[in-house]
């Protein structure tokens, strides 16, 4: 992606910015999330594609090494053993581009996360 400030509308818009192989991997990100979590809403949040499901659900974002993955602190905390591997931080974790995504594994952060949000507004 190009430095500076570039505004995007939709998650599609944001994925087109990036090179073919990114572009794949991001599309499978969303596709998992979506399947996951099929009543969030897509949408550009601090300029990255964020899902929303009765709040903040997930973001992500593609970087030159690596796709930044935000399922907030809780989403981190509850699969910390499973996130060793990867390089994370308190509601953050990194997915080494020359890696596959772990396509499984957010699945059930996601899973994780929306039964929190739709739990948390009951």
């Amino acid at each position: 992606m190009a430095k500076g400030k570039i505004t995007v509308k939709t998650v599609d818009e944001y994925i087109a910015l990036f090179p073919a192989s990114v572009q794949e991997k991001l599309q499978s990100l969303s596709a998992t999330i979506q399947k996951a979590a099929p009543d969030a809403v897509e949408r550009i949040s601090y300029g990255m594609p964020a899902f929303y499901l009765q709040g903040n659900l997930v973001y992500f974002a593609a970087f030159k090494k690596h796709i930044g993955f935000y399922p907030t602190p809780s989403g981190i905390a509850a699969f910390k053993t499973e996130l060793a591997a990867y390089k994370s931080a308190k509601g953050s974790v990194q997915f080494p581009l020359d890696q596959p995504l772990p396509l499984e594994l957010i699945d059930r952060i996601v899973q994780y996360r929306a039964g929190e949000n739709l739990g948390r507004k009951k």
